[in-house]
């Protein structure tokens, strides 16, 4: 099974992208879905979690700003980004988690926001 993430691209400074993640199967056990980012020379940190009873946690710097979502029947998370500043210029990676505590990644997508 791949994550397959989508929807990065160049947008100016108080702009929006939505991000897609989409599985290419179904992964057994899925109890977290989320989104990482990695700014050049920094490391990967974490955006947004989903948990399955729904549950939302954010970074403090996009609190407010972005939102995590998920459409069960299309196996889907979306991250929905507003407001967006240059320091929100990344590769964004889609991420699983089991209960077996098997991780998943996607291939990552490059978000550029110029000021």
């Amino acid at each position: 099974v791949q994550l397959q993430a989508s929807g990065g691209g160049l947008v100016q400074a108080g702009g929006s992208l939505r991000l897609s993640c989409a599985a290419s199967g179904k992964i057994s056990g899925v109890n977290l879905r989320g989104w990482y980012r990695q700014a050049p020379g920094k490391e990967r940190e974490l955006v947004a979690t989903i948990i399955n009873n729904g549950i939302t946690n954010y970074e403090d710097s996009v609190k407010g700003r972005f939102t995590i979502s998920r459409d069960i029947a299309k196996n889907t998370v979306y991250l929905q980004m507003n407001s967006l500043k240059p320091e929100d210029t990344a590769v964004y990676f889609c991420y699983s988690k089991t209960i077996y505590e098997r991780e998943y990644w996607g291939q990552g997508t490059p978000v550029t926001v110029s000021s």
